[in-house]
This record gives C-alpha cells, sequence and structure tokens, in this order.
C-alpha cells in the first residue's frame, strides 16, 4: 500500500483539527464562496502575516475542499513523507536537471482526479516585486483554471471567487485577477504590486 492511499495519520488529523480550531477562535468570515473546481490554482492573496496559512486551510475545508500546496522534495525524508502527503504536499525538487518546478507540478496535476492547489504569488510576507508568474504557467500548462482567493485579517474576512481559465495571455488574465480583487478589496496597496506584474509583462510583450 502506497503513502497516498493511507488513510491520514494521527498526527496530520490533529493538526489539521488544531489549525481549524484556531479558524474558528479567530473568527475568520468565509464572506464569498464560489463553486471550486476539483482541479485548479487558488490564488491565495494578499500575504501578509503567518495566519494567512490557518484562514486558507480553514476555509478550503468550510468550502469542502482539501487545500495542496508545494513544498521542497527534501521535507518528505523519513519520517516527516507521510505528513507531509496527508496535509497536501505536492514535492517539488528544484535541483532536478531537465525538469522545472513547474513542469513536476503538472504532471502531478495529470496523475490527479483532484488537486486544489493553494499559491501564494507574491511569495513573501514583504513582498515588494512583481507577482510570481509560475502559479499562472502551472494553471495554463495543466489545463485548469485559477481560483482567486483573499484574506483581509484586520477583519478576519475572507472570500473564494469565480474561476478565471487561462487564456495564455498573461497580462490579460492578470487584469482580469486585479478587477476582481479590487472589486472585494478596493484599496488594498498590495495590488501595486499586480500592476508592476502587469506592466512588466507588456513591457516585455511589446519590446
Amino acid at each position: 500500500m502506497t503513502q497516498e492511499s493511507k488513510g491520514p495519520s494521527l498526527l496530520s488529523r490533529g493538526v489539521r483539527r488544531i489549525i481549524i480550531a484556531l479558524y474558528r477562535w479567530r473568527g475568520y468570515r468565509l464572506v464569498e464562496m464560489c463553486p471550486v473546481p476539483p482541479r485548479c490554482v487558488i490564488i491565495g492573496v494578499p500575504h501578509t502575516t503567518n495566519w494567512d496559512f490557518v484562514f486558507f486551510l480553514g476555509a478550503t475545508a468550510e468550502a469542502g475542499i482539501k487545500p495542496s500546496f508545494m513544498g521542497k522534495h527534501t521535507l518528505w525524508r523519513w519520517p516527516a513523507g507521510r505528513f507531509m502527503t496527508d496535509m497536501g504536499g505536492v514535492s517539488v525538487d528544484r535541483t532536478a536537471k531537465g525538469r522545472n518546478y513547474v513542469d513536476q507540478v503538472v504532471d502531478a496535476f495529470s496523475r490527479r482526479k483532484e488537486l486544489a492547489l493553494v499559491v501564494a504569488p507574491e511569495g513573501t510576507r514583504s513582498a515588494t516585486k512583481p507577482w510570481r508568474s509560475g502559479f499562472y504557467h502551472i494553471a495554463h500548462k495543466a489545463g485548469v483554471p485559477l481560483v482567486p482567493a483573499w484574506v483581509e485579517d484586520e477583519t478576519r474576512r475572507g472570500g473564494i471567487g469565480p474561476a478565471i481559465m487561462p487564456s495564455g495571455d498573461y497580462a490579460a488574465d492578470l487584469e482580469k485577477l486585479l478587477a476582481y480583487y479590487r472589486s472585494v478589496m478596493p484599496d488594498h496597496p498590495r495590488w501595486a504590486l499586480l500592476e508592476a506584474a502587469i506592466a512588466e509583462e507588456r513591457s516585455e510583450t511589446n519590446a
């Protein structure tokens, strides 16, 4: 029996319950919950605090989704491998020759009927650079939709928006995401990073 065919371990069940309990204790409210396809890339922004992880795990549980995330392959070394898989981890080896991490995650999508991959394209809590484009390339190559999700830690509000199928026009699809995010959090300063990503892509396209 493989790790993936086994049921969740006692440890992973316990950790998940603790995180969901923290989600409820913090008083988070999921004020928008659009349908989430079984295979998709969920965009988690703005990423401003470590509590964001608690929100997204709790929110996806409330929506009936088992979220997944990318993790460095070394995190799967014994004895942590089963725990990482149980928690939804997708192992990525960034040192693998001839196979970048995008292709590795696309392969994971091809093997699964359900995979809701949560990605924070800002990269870090103190992000100052344009969004990283890996999340988009994964969704486009895998042929799965992008699902915009958001959290506002100050008000404990968050939501899961309507899915957007990537067209291959990165800048145009980012503009769709920007329009959505501005509709739910109009004045958040982090959208400047999304605007910067659009401007950067337009500049490279027109060069």
